[in-house]
């Protein structure tokens, strides 16, 4: 029998939505699918040629725990090049992916109880994954008319003293929101005032902005000691599937997960690794073309989504999503006399109907808004609202 503590554990929606659109898709059915967060393109040829010349020169023993130095060295640079911060290779562990990356971060600082502040809308897993570390998730909300984003006050309100940890991630996923250098010195501020509150950085979309280059938390010296920085390759390079993400953190948690790490997964994939460490220290210019892509994809979908009756769309600033206020169809019913309750009920609506696959944003915190992700060529993003646009108008 499973453990309580899976049985309490919630399905991953984004994933389980992408897998019911692969479904219908093998079952002869044209979905087009923007559920997903991941970028359509290739991961560019510099890189996996370096993962063949990895396999060649036989890359294929156990590396250490938090990765090859090399690795962490080229992470090191790129921090000092792109974000001008200064670590060492030593304050750096690689893991499988951002995802273990932050869940592996919460086990280390949270003890049974402890309390984590998390903006809404948030990431699927980051309220699953404080569970899993025996933490519990104190939500703010960010209202759509200050674009998803926390005020400095509101951080400042929701502090007590079972806080242990702040999670910000900027951009965001589902808003593709991004905070301002203002925004963040006034968040920074709230936390001089909290010595104890520990923060993560979630930073994986960094490199898919729209509004030139994204701040950080880490840029305060006064918190340099209880920050820890996520961030990977999956969404900049197009490299999800290699499942390599890090973590950049003080000395004393850096060997904490290291600890945890080697109990646990050990070491990411040495190939991945050699192909990472190209990411890092190779040819920038394939980051900047599928950028470049996204944002021409953002200004189509944006477009097309506030065409929609009902939708409320802000314009993001950063990532490959767009997560409209839907609320507008709530109540209303479709021809087979199901009503829409929720926007959970709205993606499987379209879903269905329109064989356009999203996610609702009950997912997110958000329960007023859908999320659809643009990481899909223009034409298929044409398509798709043609087809919303007509589901949508068949609800009475």
């Amino acid at each position: 029998m499973l453990s309580n503590k899976i049985i309490a554990l919630a399905e991953s929606e984004t994933l389980a939505m992408s897998q019911r659109s692969t479904e219908l898709k093998n079952s002869g059915i044209d979905v087009i699918n923007l559920s997903v967060g991941e970028p359509d393109f290739f991961t560019p040829d510099h890189i996996k040629n370096a993962a063949k010349t990895a396999i060649d020169d036989n890359f294929s023993f156990y590396t250490p725990v938090g990765g090859y130095l090399s690795l962490r060295k080229a992470i090191c640079q790129k921090l000092k090049n792109w974000n001008n911060l200064d670590f060492s290779p030593e304050q750096i562990v690689c893991a499988n992916g951002a995802k273990q990356a932050i869940c592996e971060t919460l086990m280390c600082i949270l003890n049974d109880g402890d309390e984590v502040i998390i903006p809404a809308p948030y990431w699927v897993s980051y309220v699953e994954m404080v569970k899993i570390a025996g933490g519990q998730s104190a939500v703010i909300q960010a209202s759509s008319a200050n674009n998803f984003k926390i005020t400095a006050e509101q951080l400042r309100a929701a502090i007590t003293p079972k806080t242990k940890a702040f999670m910000l991630c900027s951009p965001s996923n589902p808003t593709g929101s991004i905070y301002s250098k203002d925004e963040l010195k006034k968040i920074a501020e709230v936390l001089r005032d909290f010595p104890d509150v520990f923060v993560i950085s979630d930073e994986i979309y960094e490199y898919i902005s729209y509004v030139g280059k994204v701040n950080s938390l880490a840029e305060y010296d006064f918190l340099k000691d209880r920050i820890a920085i996520i961030n990977g390759v999956s969404k900049g390079y197009a490299m999800t599937g290699w499942r390599i993400g890090w973590v950049a953190a003080p000395l004393w948690l850096v060997k904490g997960i290291t600890k945890l790490q080697g109990q646990f997964t050990s070491a990411p994939s040495s190939i991945a690794q050699k192909a990472a460490e190209k990411a890092y220290s190779g040819d920038n210019s394939c980051v900047e073309k599928m950028r470049a892509a996204f944002e021409k994809r953002r200004d189509l979908i944006v477009s097309l989504a506030r065409k929609i009756e009902g939708f409320e769309v802000n314009l993001p600033d950063g990532a490959f999503y767009i997560f409209p206020v839907c609320k507008h169809y709530f109540g209303k019913t479709a021809l087979n006399g199901k009503t829409i309750s929720n926007s959970s009920d709205l993606a499987m609506y379209l879903l269905d109907t329109a064989h356009v696959a999203s996610v609702g944003g009950d997912a997110f915190g958000s329960p007023d808004c859908i999320r659809f992700s643009y990481a899909t060529s223009e034409e298929q993003i044409v398509e798709a609202f043609k087809r919303i646009e007509k589901a949508l108008a068949e609800l009475k």
